[in-house]
């Protein structure tokens, strides 16, 4: 962004890294608030609203070209009150705007640019505009030129038609009464009839270019996979899942050098990505290749899983405990130069991998990770041509493919690519690097929270769980204040309240966390997190739960998120936590209203299944027997763990794990499920009860046995 401090608007005040990216900005902006509406109002002037968020690059593109022009802001400040909004600091104005902008235009994304009236309507939007009038679109300028002339000269048709959007808007975010009838087995079935037709069986992934990940998709294909593994379908449903994690771990979507995953890819192999790398893909990332670990016991999936984790501890993590937001796609190019590059930090040449390595381990390295010398990018991939020369790592072989085509041990193969990837890491340590956004966010902390905890009970290992529980513990002193969530923190709490994500995904974090340590304050919290939910979001008359609280005076209107996409649907998760707890509580009225949750979302489900698969699970979980499993024993004796290691080495989809130890936790439990209270070990040791509905077969202390009992 400009640096050039002649000017500061009203955002130098803010905490957002995206808000303050554009502090010197020529144009006027000012933060989404009641300064902004007023001075709207008083000058009769219309809103121009661009929304993004500090790691997006066409953001950067846009600011560059239009928002950093003297020329362009003097048309911005001239006939319009300019304002900025962090997507990530503000979801619920990035999903009300977002949606006039898919239904005008067919397409969305950001930066999102739209135009208001005074009260807030909108009455045109797009995403980025370029610069200058080009291929047959018009240019920024020409479109604020426009808007400001229609404003002067037919401000009254301009005000009617925001006051019919606003109307249409209103209708289409009315989830009411449902008007299908829900199918559950059927909406299963057209799911995995859509993803069994549009998935690459070559590449992996679903539809052609560009390919995302979409993480919500795997759990509903491992969730079919565990309720029918015997069958055709579900056997199709695990292959389909197990190739895609293992095309994006080999593509250059997977960070080979640092661990992680960039956001998507712009080709249909996994290759060329688009480089930031977001917290909330890591956190679901992780648990996917955990749940793939589990499923195959095959080592190469642990080892991506470990390698995603590492990454976020590494690179992700403030020294409080909580999880950054984002990494930028794009970065400096070499130090005290201005030059930028979309993947500077992560590209290679081939001849400065030789000069590195050595050509003898260059030639292994450069033929493992399909480095060219022209650059690697395929055809079409490249249309800036910046990674002309350059090369993005992929993994073109297996290592007992290199070591029959090098013709050595498989031990001594992996030895060599291990050391040239740290040689290569510690030179890229020296680049400049990304941008950081060190916001930490308290629905994608979570997300990140419940893939710590998973990742400790599957790959059993405590760091993991420390940094789960670090996170948590910083969030409940951080952003929970006056028994309400807080949505951000970065230099301290924004004064943004929580929004319904941030409850469903903290709670979905703490109860995963819960079933790992089994410390009762967890599900103690995440009961008066999901009562406050209720209260703040819940929909009484017709279910489900809408992203901002009742009364909110700067929301056009107020929305039900029914889409799983790059972050799963608050509806979704939400409907999860519901039965979870209302197995781990025995409150009935808890089930009542995950299934009245899910019913909300019966069109959706009927006509649309794909926009919410993880709505499905919760379905399909709705309708299943309840499978408890419970360990009685002391927390951290040797017969305990392992019994629970056992249980944990296995994906076992809509199990609820609990301990009877004897103490605090299985008195708190106790008192809720009366069931507990006489659950105990078995001649002094700890014993495994395996349970359906809370009926249980024989108790055992043979872990041998629990795995018996666990696979039928």
């Amino acid at each position: 962004m400009n640096s050039d401090a002649t000017f500061t608007n009203h955002l130098a005040g803010e905490k957002s890294p995206y808000l303050l990216q554009h502090q010197h900005n020529p144009v006027d902006w000012y933060p989404w608030g009641p300064a902004a509406f007023e001075k709207a109002r008083n000058e009769q002037k219309p809103i121009f609203l661009s929304i993004g968020y500090s790691t997006c690059h066409w953001c950067h593109v846009m600011a560059h070209e239009s928002f950093e022009s003297p020329a362009t802001a003097a048309l911005m400040n001239a006939s319009f009150v300019n304002i900025k909004v962090d997507r990530e600091e503000r979801p619920d104005v990035d999903r009300v705007y977002m949606t006039f902008v898919q239904a005008t235009t067919g397409s969305g994304g950001w930066p999102m640019s739209v135009f208001l009236t005074p009260d807030l309507k909108p009455f045109l939007g797009g995403t980025y505009y370029p610069p200058e009038d080009r291929y047959g679109r018009p240019g920024f300028p020409t479109v604020l030129q426009r808007i400001a002339e229609g404003w002067k000269s037919d401000q009254k048709n301009i005000v009617e038609h925001g006051d019919k959007v606003a109307e249409q808007l209103k209708e289409y975010a009315g989830i009411g009464t449902p008007t299908e009838t829900l199918d559950g087995a059927r909406a299963v079935s057209r799911l995995l009839a859509q993803l069994t037709q549009s998935f690459d069986g070559e590449f992996g992934g679903f539809g052609s270019a560009p390919k995302f990940p979409r993480p919500v998709t795997l759990n509903f294909l491992f969730d079919a996979y565990a309720r029918g593994a015997a069958t055709p379908e579900g056997q199709s449903a695990r292959d389909m899942a197990l190739l895609t994690l293992l095309k994006m771990a080999n593509g250059g979507m997977h960070d080979h050098i640092g661990g992680g995953f960039h956001r998507y890819s712009v080709d249909k192999f996994w290759h060329i990505p688009h480089f930031e790398k977001m917290l909330y893909d890591q956190a679901q990332l992780a648990v996917s290749y955990v749940d793939a670990f589990q499923i195959t016991r095959q080592p190469q999936y642990e080892k991506i899983a470990r390698d995603i984790l590492d990454y976020v501890r590494r690179d992700m993590t403030d020294q409080g405990g909580g999880f950054y937001s984002a990494e930028d796609a794009d970065s400096v190019i070499a130090h005290g130069k201005p030059e930028h590059g979309e993947g500077a930090f992560y590209i290679w040449s081939r001849t400065e991998i030789v000069e590195l390595l050595g050509v003898e381990a260059a030639t292994l390295f450069n033929g493992f990770y399909g480095v060219e010398e022209e650059g690697n990018a395929p055809k079409g991939s490249d249309p800036q041509n910046e990674f002309t020369g350059k090369n993005t790592l992929i993994q073109r072989m297996s290592v007992s493919e290199a070591a029959k085509l090098f013709d050595k041990p498989e031990p001594q193969i992996e030895a060599s690519l291990a050391l040239s990837r740290k040689k290569l890491g510690e030179v890229r340590s020296k680049r400049p690097r990304p941008h950081l956004d060190d916001k930490i966010i308290t629905a994608w902390n979570g997300l990140m929270i419940s893939a710590f905890a998973r990742a400790s009970q599957a790959l059993d290992e405590p760091a993991y769980l420390e940094a789960a529980q670090h996170s948590a513990r910083f969030i409940r002193q951080e952003l929970w204040k006056n028994g309400a969530l807080i949505r951000s923190y970065r230099q301290g709490a924004s004064d943004v309240a929580g929004f319904v994500d941030d409850y469903a995904f903290l709670i979905w974090g703490l109860l995963d966390l819960y079933e790992t340590d089994f410390d009762p304050a967890w599900l103690r919290w995440a009961l008066e997190l999901q009562k406050k939910q209720d209260a703040l979001f819940g929909d009484p008359n017709h279910g489900g739960y809408f992203s901002v609280a009742e009364g909110a005076p700067d929301i056009l209107l107020r929305m039900k998120e029914d889409y799983d996409g790059a972050e799963p649907s608050p509806n979704s998760i939400s409907a999860l936590n519901l039965l979870r707890l209302a197995q781990m509580t025995g409150e009935s009225a808890l089930k009542d209203q995950a299934i009245k949750t899910i019913t909300a979302f019966t069109d959706q489900l009927t006509k649309v299944p794909n926009a919410m698969p993880l709505m499905l699970c919760a379905l399909e979980a709705s309708k299943a027997k309840p499978r408890q499993i419970i360990i009685a024993g002391a927390r951290d004796a040797a017969d305990t763990r392992a019994l629970l290691k056992e249980v944990h080495s296995r994906f076992l989809s809509g199990k609820l794990l609990l301990l009877a130890d004897g103490g605090e936790n299985q008195k708190w439990l106790g008192e809720r499920l009366e069931f507990l209270r006489t659950v105990a070990p078995i001649e002094g040791k700890a014993a495994a009860y395996i349970c359906e509905d809370f009926v249980c077969q024989l108790p055992t202390s043979d872990p041998l046995k629990v795995r018996e009992l666990l696979s039928k």
